[in-house]
């Protein structure tokens, strides 16, 4: 066993704080001081911190079911009464395995073994935990999708791995996370409140046949099997309000293996009306019979049909023909269509002067 995990099991700190505690050389085994955290303690050797042995205590776990109005602490400054109440004197070294807030009821374990507190406390380990939840209004199948589909929070993202209603106003929902207040808050953002929160279990052990306030102490073998469990895979749960608007549209229903016939119903293939499915070999259809396109030659060579890109002849011009500004027709004061020109070339013609009365040369 390394020296590291050798002082957490034996309560001096956690194996964090016991590597601190080794390289600052405060641990001697048989007399000589050591530093490498990853010396190995056989069962004969005498260890020593701080001047004083130190010895591994007996591994416990107790099974606790925690009543409602009790904290999950060793002591409280409002004097409070905590779960360490319901239990003896012997057991009051022993740490909760994560917690439940004051108004929550249920199962809770006690522990010295720092490596199941890491089990069944890190949501990678796979250690669910279930709870049983009683809500002031009716649930349906949309609340707990959302519950499993997860949202922000307060503490962070929070989600359920599995949830489903058990009756009208009580539910299950299984979590592997271990925020604050996850369950009451999340409801809450639903538009919810929690009126009962029970935890009825823990990975394997179920609350079943243990009063309230009660405990038990767990065996050896009962205790390994928290470590031999393979994490749970998630369940897909029925959703009735999601079968009820299929059928409403004319869609058929999804069917698994669990099926009264037992088969897989196949998606309805997409075509056009009157034609063949999606899917279907075409080469079985016979070709439609097509008479040829023949085309008369006419004068010049060419070949009467559709007019091809680019033949001016059927096409006709989109642009006007640019009127000549030289022309008479434009110097004239009108057109045909007696509309004013729009201008002249060359300078503007000079006005004649009026005529007057004719006279002589005067004399002086």
């Amino acid at each position: 066993m390394r020296l590291n995990r050798y002082l957490s099991q034996c309560g001096v700190a956690s194996r964090r704080g016991a590597e601190e505690i080794i390289l600052g050389g405060r641990v001697s085994i048989n007399g000589h001081i050591i530093k490498e955290l990853a010396t190995q303690v056989q069962p004969d050797d005498k260890v020593v911190v701080d001047g004083s042995p130190v010895r591994t205590e007996t591994p416990v776990v107790l099974a606790l079911n925690k009543p409602k109005g009790y904290l999950c602490s060793r002591g409280d400054t409002h004097e409070r009464m905590t779960i360490y109440d319901l239990l003896p004197l012997k057991y009051q070294n022993l740490h909760h395995v994560g917690r439940l807030d004051k108004e929550s009821e249920g199962l809770i374990l006690l522990t010295n073994r720092g490596d199941l507190s890491h089990r069944i406390i890190h949501p990678s380990q796979g250690a669910e935990k279930e709870y049983e939840v009683v809500v002031d209004q009716p649930l349906n199948a949309e609340v707990m999708a959302k519950l499993v589909k997860g949202m922000m929070t307060e503490e962070g993202f929070a989600r359920a791995e599995r949830a489903w209603v058990d009756t009208g106003y009580r539910a299950h929902i299984v979590l592997k996370m271990g925020l604050k207040r996850q369950i009451r808050m999340m409801l809450y953002y639903l538009g919810y409140e929690v009126t009962r929160l029970t935890r009825i279990r823990i990975g394997w052990m179920k609350l079943h046949g243990l009063a309230k306030g009660a405990y038990k102490e767990l065996t050896p073998t009962e205790v390994e099997r928290f470590f031999k469990e393979e994490p749970a895979k998630p369940r897909l749960e029925r959703n009735p309000a999601a079968e009820a608007e299929g059928e409403s549209e004319g869609r058929p229903p999804a069917r698994g293996k669990g099926s009264k016939d037992g088969e897989r119903r196949s998606k309805p293939t997409r075509g056009r009306a009157g034609g063949p499915p999606r899917g279907r070999d075409l080469s079985e259809r016979e070709p439609e019979a097509r008479e040829p396109r023949s085309f008369k030659p006419t004068r010049g060579g060419k070949k009467s049909g559709p007019p091809r890109r680019g033949d001016a002849e059927d096409k006709p011009s989109r642009f006007k023909p640019k009127r000549d500004s030289f022309s008479p027709r434009s110097r004239s004061s009108g057109t045909a269509r007696d509309e004013k020109p729009r201008g002249r070339s060359g300078p503007p013609a000079r006005r004649p002067a009026p005529r007057g009365p004719r006279r002589g040369p005067t004399s002086r």
